[in-house]
């Protein structure tokens, strides 16, 4: 839950990079509370089955919109890539599964142009 609230304080920093570890934590338990969510949404009424969210699901969801976009961008930074490559997601059906791809990849090592691997900055 730790790795959610560091990438929370970096709500909107687009520069830099970030560990695998930073995103797919911040993902998770993205979408765990999002999920919890929706449960409440539904028991109190103010889910929308044609919409697919509710009030408070999307509260949460336009509140964590930037940072998760931050943390997507630094995590393309940390594998060499232009944050610009989240664009991709927007391609029906191959975006997302190329997304993915790049976004589990390995850190490149060492120091690229978007500053030094937080990896080795932990050891």
């Amino acid at each position: 839950m730790n790795w959610y609230f560091v990438a929370l304080k970096k709500y909107a920093v687009f520069n830099g990079r970030s560990r695998r570890k930073e995103y797919w934590y911040f993902s998770l338990f993205g979408m765990l509370l999002l999920l919890s969510l929706s449960v409440v949404d539904f028991f109190i009424g103010t889910f929308d089955a044609e919409a697919g969210i509710g009030l408070l699901g999307g509260v949460y969801a336009f509140a964590t919109f930037l940072p998760s976009l931050a943390v997507m961008v630094r995590r393309l930074h940390d594998t060499g890539r232009s944050g610009w490559w989240s664009l991709i997601f927007l391609i029906p059906l191959f975006g997302p599964i190329i997304i993915i791809i790049f976004l589990v990849q390995n850190s490149k090592p060492g120091e690229n142009q978007y500053g030094p691997n937080p990896l080795e900055l932990a050891a």
